[in-house]
């Protein structure tokens, strides 16, 4: 909802710049939550309504034929709160968890929500972490752990796997295969090998790699992105080389890149960007859905392409899969969708499936289905309204606002729903509110707030 302003201290930066630096991160944070506290008593009041809306017409709650204790981690997203919703309307019970930093996630106030669970962050605690997991399943009962990953606990939830699965099913993929997904350079050398389309891709140690590489034989442009993700640069997409050799070698020299973490140099495609979000069971494709992409995307409408789901399905049923995998493509003028990367983890765009009856099944279930589940027919795009409403201080005319506001009738917001209206209100006026008020305090600044993942970005942030 905010600009992409970096509020960092360079080393170099003198102190009367740093102390200017604090003074802005001081008002832009204030302001923000001057403009939550004016927007409160609207939510409050529609939240108002809607739990009185309930009471007088309350639906009596699924019962499933056999159900399950189900655990979801990633709390503080609405990719988890959107499980959490299905689960429940399929008839089972749902535990959500989030670590420890995101105790005051909204998510935990919702209807489909039973118990709710703060645990160790897995990279500093990564024993810790595993072993709440299992005190979590034994207490619980679980049946099922399914992960709603940070791009960093994934494969900390794959070397969790074994523990848990003593006690319930884990509905994630081993450590190898986490490690082979995530990593950018290694993803595309695998799908390659099973002759699928992806650009032609380099893994970067040293910077010297990039300075003497020789771009005159190639006929398209290169970006490099870091193979472990990083919140803020993922949105750099600087095109290699540079207008001369110098620029070249100051960009990439200002990139922490380095054996330890090393970086994926890909050849640029231009082409429209599409994102998937799949389940998969022992490689069948269960669930799926695309959607037109960006590098920082919020709005999610279902788009057939076959080609891009005949990709995927040759891709999890040659690997043998089982988890959640979501995968980046650009197809490109001529037709081809070349997959650009992949994350082992769920993709917001499951946000699509909010009104779909079958999802707890496509997750849970052991009997083939006839084709994967997609989005129905009548499901309406998905944003996030705030975000929606930031996006009116860049509209410049009358047909920008038009397209605007057509968006907002066309679509739903991700986290608001008539019979669990209570997240749309702990998000915005508690779990943001709580963040902003926690920044302010060490004026640290921030670049925007992501209500979609319900955390401040900052740099060097989770």
């Amino acid at each position: 909802m905010a600009q992409s302003i970096s509020l960092s201290l360079p080393e170099s930066t003198t102190p009367s710049t740093g102390v200017w630096i604090k003074i802005v991160a001081l008002f832009k944070t204030l302001g923000t939550l001057a403009l939550l506290l004016i927007a409160l008593p609207l939510n409050a009041f529609i939240v108002l309504v809607s739990l009185l809306w309930g009471l007088l017409f309350t639906k009596k709650p699924a019962v499933a034929a056999h159900p399950q204790n189900i655990l979801v981690s990633g709390g503080k997203m609405t990719k988890a709160l959107q499980l959490a919703r299905s689960f429940h309307a399929a008839g089972h019970r749902v535990i959500l968890v989030e670590g420890n930093k995101y105790w005051l996630s909204g998510h935990r106030f919702s209807n489909a929500v039973s118990r709710f669970y703060t645990i160790p962050a897995p990279q500093d605690d990564p024993e810790g972490y595993t072993q709440a997991l299992v005190e979590i399943v034994k207490q619980e009962k679980i049946d099922i752990y399914v992960p709603v990953c940070s791009p960093v606990a994934s494969y900390y939830d794959s070397l969790a796997k074994p523990a848990l699965s003593e006690y319930c099913e884990v509905f994630h993929f081993d450590a190898d295969i986490t490690k082979m997904l995530d990593d950018k350079f290694a993803f595309t050398d695998q799908a390659r090998s099973l002759g699928l389309s992806v650009p032609k891709s380099f893994k970067i140690t040293d910077p010297e790699q990039v300075i003497n590489f020789d771009f005159s034989q190639e006929t398209r442009k290169y970006i490099l992105k870091s193979i472990s993700y990083d919140s803020v640069r993922r949105l750099n997409l600087t095109k290699l080389p540079c207008d001369t050799p110098e620029e070249t070698a100051a960009f990439v020299k200002s990139l922490p890149i380095s054996p330890e973490k090393p970086w994926i140099m890909q050849e640029f495609i231009p082409g429209k960007e599409l994102c998937t979000h799949s389940t998969v069971r022992e490689g069948e494709l269960r669930l799926h859905c695309c959607s037109n992409s960006s590098a920082f995307q919020i709005n999610y409408e279902n788009v057939e392409n076959p080609q891009i789901r005949e990709w995927v399905q040759h891709f999890v049923k040659s690997l043998g899969l089982t988890g959640q995998v979501s995968l980046d493509f650009i197809q490109a003028e001529d037709g081809t969708a070349y997959a650009i990367e992949c994350n082992p983890r769920t993709h917001s765009a499951i946000t699509m499936f909010y009104n779909h009856p079958g999802v707890a099944e496509a997750y849970f279930g052991k009997t083939p289905l006839a084709a994967p589940l997609e989005p129905l027919a009548d499901s309406k795009p998905t944003y996030w309204i705030y975000h929606e409403i930031w996006r009116l201080t860049g509209i410049r005319s009358g047909k920008q606002l038009q397209t605007w506001f057509e968006r907002l009738v066309r679509g739903t917001d991700a986290i608001y729903r008539l019979d669990d209206p209570i997240p749309f209100l702990t998000l915005h006026h508690w779990q943001i509110t709580l963040l902003l008020l926690q920044n302010l305090q060490q004026l640290k600044g921030w670049v925007k707030i992501d209500f979609n993942i319900g955390k401040l970005v900052e740099l060097g942030g989770d």
